[in-house]
């Protein structure tokens, strides 16, 4: 049976469901956050990050809840950024997880930054990403 690789919509469908299963401490705070979904992060700011584009699975846009105050003058919504590309390109070369455990695991990983977590709490708790 031939599998189809996931478009931006199912990606993003599949990001929804993991901030629907958030626990109900984080959901509320997760659903004013925006999903975006992208073939790739932009070549201007991969080169701001200095990565390449093919690296680069998620990236949280935004300041974290730990370090907002009611004087900060957003110009925009956080949002969660999501990038298909690299994300395919991850699943292939693990060959042990399902398209939804992956999104759900980068997804989970940027909205911990969005709750003020650092990689390397993020790593303490989830052997995935250390």
């Amino acid at each position: 049976m031939e599998q189809i690789a996931p478009n931006c919509d199912d990606i993003e469908q599949i990001a929804r469901q993991t901030v629907t299963a958030l626990p109900d401490a984080f959901r509320t705070a997760a659903q004013a956050v925006a999903i975006q979904v992208a073939d790739f992060v932009s070549e201007e700011l991969a080169a701001e990050l200095e990565v390449d584009q093919f690296e680069l699975t998620g990236l949280y846009e935004g300041i974290p809840m730990t370090e907002k105050s009611g004087m900060d003058q957003p110009n925009r919504p956080d949002a969660v950024w999501l990038f298909r590309r690299p994300i395919l390109d991850e699943w292939a070369a693990r060959g042990n997880v399902s398209i939804a455990e992956l999104v759900t695991h980068v997804t989970v990983h940027e909205f911990a930054h969005h709750f003020g977590w650092s990689d390397e709490d993020i790593a303490k708790i989830d052997e995935w990403w250390a």
